[in-house]
């Protein structure tokens, strides 16, 4: 039996960025080589603050047509939208159920973004929202869930619920392993490169975005923060700001950070970000460019997107009516 992977980003801006980019599509590309591989659009988990409804269906069209851009295949990866199988919210409410209060406020992210927000403010969804991730994850029975070290806490609470549900009423959900690459370059923000590249950034410019122009791309790159000095070396704590952009040079190139670094000898900072803007441009102006094409058409994309669900959904089904009989739901009447 091939092993299964399920993985998926939120539609929370109108473009993915290039750590989006190169932390995740990148990877999930390679992994449809190998495995069972689901990746869908959590527009659930996006209404846990409040959207605006056009722009949100806008942005989940926008993050499909960018997967698929990105390197996604339909015929080798079951592509789709989280709302779009009703059995994500059906299994949530029982992963809810198995999770303890306190247990759930240890959530890192709710902590974060309801300190933010003032706990007042914060709406129960985001307290409760990973237990629907830990649906989203256990429905597809996987083998293991590629993320960044920063989502590895939230696989490990679908462990938890996991063995739990096992536990209590007999084996049923496959306990799924985080997947979280060995090597890769940590993007950060241009003008704060000590800070992650995010889409919550202080500042626009901060952000390559896949959707950016060719213009857009060279101003960013030009104006991103530099250090001290003139010389080009990596070192992270003493010259994060061209360390970033050697990071960003090695990733899209698949050349040692070493050997750029020697070809820049006697080099000043702006060389480096001029062909660096090349090397950008060379490999996001073509992902722009198919995804625009991709949103020409939103029906067929939106049929692609509907096959998805469908083939997901047949995965999803016989995981919820096994849980269901488990915990001792009445049948529904001709089931």
């Amino acid at each position: 039996m091939t092993e299964r992977v399920l993985s998926g980003m939120q539609p929370s801006a109108d473009s993915l960025h290039l750590g989006n980019y190169l932390g995740a599509l990148v990877n999930w590309v390679k992994m449809q080589e190998r495995y069972d591989a689901f990746f869908f659009i959590p527009d659930m988990h996006a209404i846990t603050v409040h959207q605006d409804p056009a722009e949100l269906r806008t942005r989940v069209r926008r993050t499909a047509a960018q997967y698929l851009a990105g390197g996604l295949d339909v015929e080798r990866s079951t592509v789709f939208v989280q709302s779009h199988v009703p059995e994500h919210a059906q299994l949530g409410w029982i992963m809810t159920c198995l999770t303890g209060m306190g247990e759930a406020a240890r959530m890192t992210q709710f902590k974060d973004k309801s300190a933010k927000q003032g706990a007042d403010a914060a709406g129960v969804g985001l307290f409760t929202y990973p237990m629907l991730q830990a649906a989203d994850i256990l429905l597809y029975q996987p083998h293991g869930v590629p993320v960044g070290q920063d989502q590895k806490q939230h696989v490990e609470l679908s462990r938890n619920l996991a063995q739990r549900f096992n536990h209590r009423y007999g084996e049923t959900f496959r306990v799924p392993q985080p997947l979280i690459p060995e090597a890769g370059a940590r993007i950060y923000d241009l003008q704060n490169p000590t800070a992650k590249m995010s889409k919550s950034a202080a500042s626009p410019a901060g952000l390559l975005n896949l959707m950016d122009t060719d213009k857009q791309i060279a101003k960013k790159i030009k104006s991103a923060v530099t250090d001290d000095g003139a010389e080009i070396r990596f070192d992270q704590a003493e010259k994060p700001g061209v360390s970033n952009l050697l990071s960003i040079y090695s990733a899209l190139t698949d050349r040692p950070v070493a050997e750029i670094v020697e070809e820049y000898q006697g080099r000043m900072y702006g060389h480096l970000k001029v062909e660096l803007a090349e090397v950008v441009v060379a490999k996001l102006g073509p992902i722009r460019d198919r995804t625009e094409e991709l949103l020409e058409d939103p029906a067929q994309l939106d049929a692609l997107l509907a096959t998805g669900a469908a083939k997901a959904r047949a995965v999803a089904g016989e995981t919820l009516a096994e849980v269901y009989d488990k915990v001792g739901f009445l049948p529904a009447s001709g089931r």
